[in-house]
């Protein structure tokens, strides 16, 4: 019975750990600033690229 209780608790533990890493996430806004800085990144790589213009 105790191994049960072992494995329960680090479940919540393990779940507990999300949850907190996920409201960080959330109340620092972090996903969109990772995403500003992914599309940065991205829009300095094709910017550097010559576009074939067709007339």
């Amino acid at each position: 019975m105790c191994k049960v209780f072992d494995i329960l608790k680090k479940i919540l533990l393990i779940l507990v750990g999300v949850v907190g890493v996920l409201f960080v996430v959330y109340f620092w806004n972090l996903d969109q600033k990772l995403l500003g800085w992914a599309y940065k990144q991205v829009n300095l790589i094709f910017d550097r690229k010559k576009v074939d213009q067709v007339f």
